[in-house]
């Protein structure tokens, strides 16, 4: 058995896609009405069809997991994110843990939570 795909609900699959492509170029492989795969494993689901499959609510920003970049260039980056998405929601700005890794994290705009650190 292996993982294949990790998947991630949101409200406008349209504007997910676009954000993942334009933050990390991910690209279309298949859109199935309310379901999207994209390249790097990574599934949208519109969150109508993911709370009828559930029958409960979703909770955005409930800090259950991330998705997690590595990104040498991580100023360039940010750079990148604030030209691009200047209202994102940070949960922290650029920092350096004790171990030497620069990471911040964010959310996407349906509140899935992302980190992007540099490379360890």
């Amino acid at each position: 058995m292996r993982l294949k795909n990790f998947l991630i609900v949101v409200k406008d699959i349209g504007r997910a896609r676009q954000f993942y492509h334009d933050l990390f170029g991910f690209d279309m492989i298949l859109d199935n009405d309310g379901n999207m795969i994209l390249t790097d494993g990574l599934v949208l689901q519109e969150e109508r069809y993911w709370k009828a499959f559930l029958g409960k609510e979703i909770i955005p920003q409930n800090n259950a997991c991330e998705l997690y970049f590595e990104e040498a260039d991580i100023e360039g980056f940010i750079e990148k994110l604030e030209r691009c998405y200047p209202e994102v929601q940070y949960v922290n700005r650029l920092m350096t843990h004790s171990w030497g890794q620069k990471v911040i994290r964010f959310y996407d705009p349906d509140g899935n939570l992302i980190e992007v650190g540099t490379p360890m």
